[in-house]
């Protein structure tokens, strides 16, 4: 659904996006993640169609988005800082979102009061707290009806209930409708609960981009016990990062639990234990070994 094709953006002698790549598949949820500064806002900005490349290809459903008001009516993009007309309401806002969406549901917005109680539909949207502009933009966004959802920082401001409620909502579209949902977040823990996909951005460029499931059962945490000190390792082990508390050592390795075991298994450890791997440890560890500067975290 959306092609990314060693996409290249330079600002006055700064390279932003250097030969990026990305694929995400229609009706997933795929995860961007990255540093500050790694371009993630950048690759939003041409989804949106806000940039043209420099070089390369960006498409979705296979056309170019850059000046294309008929793809950009099947988008959908809930900015990290909100825009609302100073003195509009949520129905003005309704009314102006209907206007630019050919397939804006009525129906769908009166089913979706309920979703968001707590909205005064007659009160200045400027006037209300994020949070609660925040559940205005899923509102508004979902009555679209769009193919594509953008999503930056999505939920940040809302309270835990209606996190869970507006992830329920997206996760409901692309299982039904098969909307595709890209979603630039450093809530890492939370994205961990919904994506299909992750790709994880640096200087520019996608470093990693994988399936979510791939990405968990190809990378291992080991905590290991060796009968005397740490073993010289070679270089060519795939050995993301090492540290220790007293004798217990904590090894993260680029390879599946079973060939991970197998390869510390010539160094006789007296305890070998394999430990449940998180998204953000594996974006940390990745980037650690990218030169990223967190060497010695323990998580």
């Amino acid at each position: 659904m959306i092609q990314i094709n060693n996409v290249t953006k330079t600002f006055g002698g700064f390279k932003a996006l250097d030969q990026t790549c990305i694929h995400v598949h229609k009706g997933s949820i795929y995860g961007l993640v990255g540093p500050n500064g790694a371009g993630k806002s950048t690759i939003i900005r041409h989804l949106t169609g806000v940039y043209r490349p420099d070089e390369g290809e960006l498409l979705i459903d296979g056309q170019p988005v850059y000046e294309n008001p008929a793809l950009k009516s099947r988008i959908a993009y809930i900015p990290d800082n909100l825009f609302f007309f100073l003195n509009d309401n949520l129905k003005d806002m309704m009314r102006f979102y209907r206007d630019l969406y050919p397939r804006f549901s009525m129906e769908r917005y009166e089913l979706l009061r309920e979703a968001f109680p707590t909205i005064d539909e007659k009160r200045s949207l400027r006037r209300l707290s994020k949070g609660m502009q925040k559940q205005a933009a899923f509102w508004l966004a979902v009555c679209c009806m769009p193919d594509v959802i953008i999503l930056d920082e999505p939920v940040d401001g809302l309270d835990p209930i209606m996190r869970r409620q507006v992830w329920s909502l997206l996760m409901s579209d692309v299982a039904e409708h098969e909307t595709t949902v890209l979603v630039s977040s450093h809530n890492l823990r939370e994205l961990e609960d919904v994506c299909d996909s992750v790709g994880i951005m640096d200087k520019g460029k996608v470093v990693l981009e994988r399936s979510l499931s791939d990405l968990q059962g190809k990378t291992t945490k080991l905590q290991v016990i060796f009968e005397g000190d740490l073993p010289v390792f070679p270089k060519e082990l795939p050995i993301l990062h090492i540290s220790n508390i007293g004798r217990v050592y904590t090894i993260i390795v680029r390879e599946s639990r079973e060939a991970a075991a197998k390869l510390l298994a010539p160094y006789s450890p007296l305890m070998i234990d394999t430990l449940p791997l998180s998204l953000e440890e594996i974006f940390i560890y990745e980037l650690g070994g990218a030169e990223y500067g967190i060497k010695d975290i323990i998580l």
